[in-house]
């Protein structure tokens, strides 16, 4: 389980792949300087709610994970977050789509 920490004042956890596809799509944006929202469902033992963040270029962010291999990356699962983070609600976990049929594989190292 992988941490990102916001601000130093906000620490979330997320399963270490999809916070690899996390740091993917968000660096692409605050490298070309644009700020967005970002948003996700909250674990049942933080209330079950739903939390959104502002991120922007100038807002400290660090990523921690807790192995120590970068999991394997999903092509399409970064297209479909980056998607999602041009849209109006901002980025929001969006289901990682399956490996392409045909014996293509999605995923990149």
């Amino acid at each position: 389980m992988g941490k990102l920490y916001y601000d130093s004042t906000l620490t979330v956890d997320f399963d270490d792949r999809v916070l690899a596809h996390l740091q993917i799509v968000i660096g692409a944006k605050l490298r070309r300087g644009e700020s967005f929202y970002f948003s996700w469902k909250d674990d049942p033992a933080v209330g079950d709610g739903r939390s959104t963040i502002w991120l922007a270029p100038h807002i400290p962010l660090h990523y921690k994970y807790f192995g120590s291999r970068l999991p394997s990356l999903n092509r399409d699962w970064i297209l479909a977050l980056s998607a999602s983070s041009n849209s109006a609600s901002g980025l929001q976990i969006v289901p990682e789509p399956q490996a392409k049929a045909g014996g293509a594989s999605a995923d990149v190292e």
